[in-house]
């Protein structure tokens, strides 16, 4: 009878091997997996904090200038939205030296010194990627192209 007890006492013990390891449900995993490299989870990935947007313009303070203006100097405002701090205009694949005011203006000044003469320009604005690394995360990135016609 003593023998009995103690093996029903055993049995009702949960014993476990020290290098037992606790089972993760194969849905959190496969959660996280998801989180990390499916690309454009931007929104849902934890780890995107660093990434930035990607720059769209709409259109430009003025679609047509003379080359008088631009021997001034002219001032060409960029309009658009997901401009950040280190978005800048680029011209006829010139990198200028931008004025951010707002996430959806640019201002940049266009000298002789880019254009030499009438014609038309491309117009894009650039807003180099994050520091996120590749973890599923899009950063940054290269608008469409916006005519600038010179008379």
């Amino acid at each position: 009878m003593y023998q009995a007890a103690f093996a029903k006492d055993l049995a009702s013990r949960s014993v476990r091997p020290s290098n037992h390891v606790p089972s993760v449900p194969w849905l959190f995993w496969a959660s996280v997996l998801a989180l990390l490299f499916l690309p454009g989870c931007n929104a849902l990935n934890p780890l995107c904090g660093s990434s930035r947007p990607a720059p769209a313009i709409g259109s430009l303070s003025a679609s047509t200038i003379t080359f008088p203006q631009v021997q001034q100097g002219f001032l060409l405002t960029v309009n658009g939205k997901e401009f950040v701090s280190s978005s800048v205009v680029v011209i006829n694949g010139t990198t200028l030296s931008t004025t951010v005011l707002s996430s959806q203006q640019l201002q940049v000044t266009i000298s002789t010194a880019l254009i030499s003469g009438p014609g038309t320009a491309s117009v894009t604005v650039n807003t180099p990627s994050g520091n996120s690394g590749y973890v599923g995360c899009s950063s940054g990135g290269t608008s469409s192209v916006l005519t600038l016609t010179i008379t």
